[in-house]
């Protein structure tokens, strides 16, 4: 049994994500080394070490995910535990929590920090996933099927922009719609869910800003006029971003070579965290940009893959799920380094520094190899049935 089900995972996956990982880790000491001494006072490999320390627990997770029975997570005592967590840990972090680079988004445990917003990612996956599985006899109940979990959803985002932290809740409330819209509910239900999001939008946006004019802070609103003209903002909010578009167009086809970045030295604050695909393409060129792209896409895409293939409606879900919060967090990075989009702080899944991103990434795709496994074994055995049934014949 052991032997087969070794046979089942695709290995591909886990080949990947170790390239992509140690990748980062290369790439994270190579940003970091001169922030760590400059504006720190800290030896050169202070970030590299602390990250291949989050590297070495996060492969940990990425296996005990990969080996458990990935179908107790949706056991009712889990799912309670998710739903009362998550809503305790983020408003814990809201009266608690320290705050950094004016967000309050983090908790102090021990000599480090963790982001539990990063936590309640996953479980706002495995919760949406586990009750829309339940609810397939009457998903297209509007009332009983498909509200009561879009509560939860909305409410945990609400709280994560109130830290304010408008990049992670964006992430979640994408994913958890992505996971809404792979439910199976029918169209008409879809279109009710987007013009009530559209009236609660209406009606609490300005109550919202009214009671938490925070959100929107000078700084914040500062990064939204500099991403329409960063040139104009280039001495405060536009620096990471007209720096960046210097990094980015002064690689080349194979860059300048690996670490020897002109904008890490002190121009292109914190390049090791969500800038850090700048210093990629100014050291690598594009075909640095090229290979992080292609691997995130093709475990984006694999996952999509084996949430189509798996027969069983909470892996399915689970497996969109993560693969769309993955490909979503890579965009909405990806858009703030280009100028695409506003700069929200969202780091690059699997190369960016930071522990907490680090191990639920690995965590989740521990989980999506280990529905791969299961979704192959039954193909298999589906497979043996009809070849005993054509010979019973």
């Amino acid at each position: 049994m052991l032997k087969k089900r070794l046979k089942s995972y695709d290995y591909s996956i886990l080949v990947v994500y170790l390239l992509v990982s140690i990748f980062g880790l290369i790439m994270v000491y190579s940003a970091s080394m001169v922030t760590a001494i400059q504006l720190y006072d800290l030896s050169s490999t202070y970030f590299f070490n602390r990250q291949l320390i989050n590297l070495l627990i996060a492969i940990v997770a990425f296996v005990f995910a990969a080996i458990i029975p990935y179908k107790k997570l949706k056991s009712t005592g889990f799912i309670q535990l998710i739903f009362f967590g998550s809503i305790v840990v983020l408003m814990f972090v809201l009266f608690m929590g320290s705050n950094v680079n004016n967000a309050t988004s983090w908790l102090r445990v021990g000599v480090r920090n963790i982001q539990p917003a990063e936590f309640v990612k996953l479980g706002t996956i495995i919760y949406l996933s586990a009750v829309y599985a339940k609810k397939q006899p009457y998903i297209n109940d509007f009332n009983k099927g498909v509200i009561p979990p879009i509560v939860f959803l909305v409410f945990v985002t609400f709280l994560i922009v109130l830290q304010p932290d408008l990049g992670t809740a964006a992430i979640v409330f994408s994913t958890g719609m992505l996971i809404v819209f792979c439910s199976g509910m029918n169209w008409k239900n879809l279109g009710r869910l987007l013009l009530l999001g559209a009236i609660f939008i209406a009606i609490f946006s300005p109550l919202i800003l009214w009671k938490h004019d925070d959100i929107f802070t000078e700084e914040r609103m500062g990064r939204l006029y500099s991403f329409r003209d960063p040139f104009k903002y280039e001495v405060d909010e536009g620096l990471q971003l007209v720096n960046s578009y210097l990094a980015l167009g002064s690689g080349g086809w194979s860059g300048v070579g690996l670490g020897k970045s002109i904008q890490k030295l002190g121009f292109l604050p914190e390049a090791h965290t969500d800038f850090i695909m700048a210093i990629i393409a100014e050291e690598l060129g594009v075909f640095g940009v090229v290979f992080v792209i292609l691997s995130l896409g093709y475990l984006i895409l694999k996952g999509f893959y084996i949430g189509m293939k798996s027969k069983d409606p909470f892996g399915s879900l689970l497996a969109f799920g993560i693969s769309g919060m993955i490909g979503i967090q890579m965009f909405i990075n990806l858009g703030g380094v280009s100028g695409m989009i506003p700069i929200t702080g969202v780091t690059l899944p699997f190369i960016s520094y930071g522990g907490s991103s680090l191990f639920i990434l690995s965590l989740s795709l521990g989980l999506l190899m280990n529905i791969s496994s299961y979704a192959n074994l039954e193909h298999e055995r589906n497979i043996k049935s009809t070849i005993e049934n054509k010979k019973s014949r």
